[in-house]
């Protein structure tokens, strides 16, 4: 699956990456898992993809954005947007789907391999044009929870489907009390 001379791009779709392993009850160890995926390949960038509330005095993913941001990964935010929906209640969107998609394109040309940590099925053209290109794509999501937090589109396309539970005992740890991804922006993100 992975060639240790390919250079290699991991494109994290935070609030689904999230919504993913909580289904399968366990949190996500980022350092864990960028030195898996140092050690599979030359990787150029890590990406992390992610929604904040901005009006909010604290938000739960804050200390995960700066520690990311301090440790290697290339942060990519912007602010989440509130509004009252017909029934009357507060909803929170965020979806970074275009901003991961500008960012893949522009480094298809420089990468060997990109890993994409998300089951959104809105990603298959960028993964059929990735592959267009000579760029091998690997994603990474879950068919084991209920229901399955990958489409059938965008796993029948990629090169290669990374089962996320497979990657638990590698990138995983017990999940903690408090969410870091807000469940309100994990839900509306798709």
């Amino acid at each position: 699956m992975f060639y240790k001379d390919e250079r290699l791009a991991l494109f994290i779709d935070g609030s689904n990456l999230y919504a993913a392993a909580k289904a399968l009850g366990f949190d996500i160890d980022y350092k864990l898992l960028r030195q898996e995926f140092m050690r599979r390949g030359k990787m150029l960038r890590a990406f992390y993809y992610t929604a904040l509330l901005e009006n909010d005095e604290y938000s739960p993913i804050r200390p995960l954005v700066d520690w990311l941001h301090y440790n290697g990964f290339t942060m990519v935010t912007k602010p989440a947007k509130e509004y009252t929906d017909s029934m009357g209640r507060r909803k929170v969107k965020g979806n970074m789907d275009i901003e991961l998609t500008v960012d893949a394109m522009e480094l298809a040309p420089r990468v060997d391999h990109i890993v994409l940590f998300s089951g959104d099925g809105d990603f298959r053209p960028l993964v059929a044009s990735l592959q267009r290109q000579g760029v091998r794509v690997s994603v990474v999501s879950t068919i084991r929870s209920q229901p399955p937090m990958i489409s059938d589109e965008l796993r029948r396309q990629a090169d290669n489907f990374i089962e996320l539970e497979e990657l638990r005992d590698v990138i995983g740890r017990p999940p903690r009390d408090m969410p870091m991804e807000p469940r309100s922006i994990a839900a509306n993100a798709q």
